[in-house]
């Protein structure tokens, strides 16, 4: 039995002040206007729940797709950066980039850089990389027992009033040859992607442009779960492969508190283990419940 905690969007408030007037040139701008309004849907306490109430399941390891902050200022990235650490070590957690943690262009070293350590690959595996720039960092591929976590990365600067991803080529190559490795070996695969990672999840300018040849890298090579957020909503999809189905499920933001146009805040606890030949899952939702001010098991099913 493998245990795995995935939470994501945390979208960490509140907005820091930027260090000048500069920082909110372009599309930061618009982000700090929106934040205005977002600052009511994002609660710090809520993600700092989340955070406790995962550590007190012990799972084996913890996923984060993404978003950690809002409008990518510098202060925000040290501030995640400290938040990761007071949560949990980089061995024990395990991120992946979302847009807003691409926001504008932004030096890596000093942006999601910091989180590096939580995004560094620990197998060799054809067409994995280790260390490096953002160019260079994905996809990377963790090991924990017979599972591996395999991190890419959406998180590409998008125009005005968009909030689309990219894999781009290059990742595309080698996350087949990833999941073709890994399935002939017997690993149960994890992919780690903020954006949903097949067409129609979605709006246009909110989707993954390379959706559609993703789709068709998961029906040819397969995976066992697909983990990603994005979309503030809680769903699960079952995907036929050529080696089985692949289960793909999304969680809320893992700071709000009420229903708004979001699902309220929600994490889930995957429960991996082979049987009889085949790997089975069981996976518990927690959700925030405001009145009690807690998480809550909402449902208990096996995949």
């Amino acid at each position: 039995m493998f245990t795995l905690a995935h939470l994501t969007d945390l979208h960490l408030g509140p907005l820091p002040a930027a260090m000048s007037w500069r920082d909110y040139l372009g599309k930061r701008m618009i982000g700090a206007i929106s934040w205005h309004r977002r600052r009511f849907v994002h609660h710090p306490a809520v993600s700092q729940a989340m955070a406790e109430d995962i550590r007190a399941h012990a799972p084996d390891h913890v996923a984060l797709t993404g978003d950690l902050v809002n409008i990518a200022l510098p202060a925000e990235f040290i501030l995640a950066a400290k938040w990761l650490k007071d949560f949990g070590p980089p061995d024990w957690i395990t991120v992946v980039p979302g847009n807003h943690d691409a926001y504008v262009n932004f030096p890596w070293t000093n942006g999601a850089g910091l989180w590096a350590d939580y995004m560094t690959g620990d197998m060799t595996v054809p067409g994995a990389r280790q260390r490096g720039n953002i160019a260079a960092v994905f996809p990377f591929v963790r090991q924990r027992k017979n599972i591996a976590l395999i991190g890419v990365s959406t998180a590409v600067p998008q125009a005005y009033h968009r909030a689309g991803g990219r894999l781009g080529a290059l990742q595309l190559t080698h996350l087949g040859e990833i999941l073709r490795d890994l399935r002939e070996r017997g690993y149960c695969r994890v992919l780690l992607i903020h954006h949903p990672p097949i067409p129609g999840l979605t709006k246009s300018r909110r989707a993954l442009e390379d959706a559609p040849a993703l789709k068709t890298l998961l029906e040819n090579e397969g995976a066992e779960l697909v983990l990603h957020g994005h979309n503030h909503r809680y769903s699960q999809i079952s995907l036929a492969s050529r080696h089985g189905s692949v289960n793909i499920i999304g969680l809320p933001s893992a700071s709000t508190p009420i229903k708004h146009f979001d699902d309220p805040a929600a994490w889930c606890l995957y429960r991996i283990r082979r049987q009889d030949g085949a790997w089975r899952t069981e996976i518990t939702l927690r959700r925030w419940k405001h009145e009690a001010a807690e998480f809550v098991e909402q449902s208990r099913f096996d995949l």
